[in-house]
């Protein structure tokens, strides 16, 4: 009984991760994302933010992504292309935002404290649920075929918590690595103390790398999906267009074919992330009303001019 249960932990584990494998570039794109909506908190705030999101993912997962996924997989697939467009034009115009921050066209932002912080928990999970559907989605469409719902339900749920517990692990790594630095500069060795000060000072550029690494991770997956998933839906053209440049470049190897079409896909999303950005604007003015992008909630609220 003992080994006929671990032989069914042993499959389903390993399923897990084979099926998990090939969302590893957007893992990697969670990881880099969420330590922004940290940024300019005390200290003391930093891990129970990170919690907090960090269960707001595993909600995200477990009671809106795997229960919707299942269902409309066996009874409405062709919703899934939809849905999945929607998500990655909301990534495009969140990048195209902070793009626009960058060259000096930010929107005002609403008062420190309590409510801000929540306001930053809610943006990131908000993020969190469009870059967990596509780590979920791809992980359902990597699963072997003949499986039962409940073998399906398994996998998916330890692929849930192995990603988030992955993700979130990194993000707090990262958020907290400078406090470590600092207690490691008042150590009565001089090497880890060099080697503490080393990390406090080099902390300010790795936090601007990751902001612009998360930027550009969410204008690639939300491009990407959306050039992909119109494919789905009957436009061909911008897939076709990507899939074109991806054979051109197949005789330099892997990685340049994976450079490039992260590339085009991200300039695609900042495209459409601007087209976005602009119609909001446009709608705002027609409305009489000033649209403005508060931190960590990208979402636009429309205040009256």
């Amino acid at each position: 009984m003992s080994v006929g249960l671990l032989a069914v932990v042993d499959d389903i584990l390993s399923a897990a991760l084979k099926a998990s494998s090939k969302a590893a570039g957007v893992v990697i794109d969670d990881a880099a994302v969420t330590p922004q909506y940290v940024q300019g908190l005390s200290p003391a705030r930093e891990l129970p933010v990170v919690g907090k999101i960090a269960l707001g993912s595993i909600a995200n997962k477990f009671v809106i992504i795997i229960p919707i996924a299942l269902l409309l997989t066996a009874f409405a697939p062709w919703v899934l292309p939809y849905l999945l467009i929607l998500g990655g034009a909301y990534l495009c115009f969140e990048g195209a935002e902070k793009v626009l921050e960058w060259f000096g066209f930010g929107h005002g932002h609403d008062e420190k404290g309590e409510r801000n912080e929540n306001r930053l928990v809610w943006g990131a999970i908000r993020t969190d649920l469009i870059l967990s559907t596509e780590i979920m989605l791809i992980s359902l469409a990597n699963l072997e075929q003949g499986l039962s719902i409940w073998q399906t339900l398994l996998i998916l749920a330890v692929i849930a918590v192995l990603m988030t517990a992955v993700v979130y692990g990194a993000v707090a790594l990262l958020v907290k690595i400078d406090d470590v630095g600092l207690k490691m500069a008042k150590h009565p060795v001089r090497k880890v103390r060099h080697t503490g000060t080393r990390i406090v000072r080099s902390m300010p550029a790795v936090f601007r790398a990751v902001s612009v690494i998360g930027t550009v991770a969410m204008l690639w997956v939300g491009g990407h999906l959306v050039l992909v998933n119109l494919g789905e839906v009957g436009v061909h053209a911008p897939a076709d267009v990507l899939h074109g440049v991806e054979d051109l470049l197949a005789s330099f190897g892997g990685f340049v074919v994976w450079l490039g079409g992260t590339a085009l896909s991200a300039m695609s999303g900042l495209i459409v992330g601007l087209v976005i950005v602009g119609a909001v604007l446009g709608i705002g003015r027609m409305l009489g009303k000033r649209p403005t992008f508060d931190e960590g909630h990208r979402a636009p609220a429309l205040d009256r001019a």
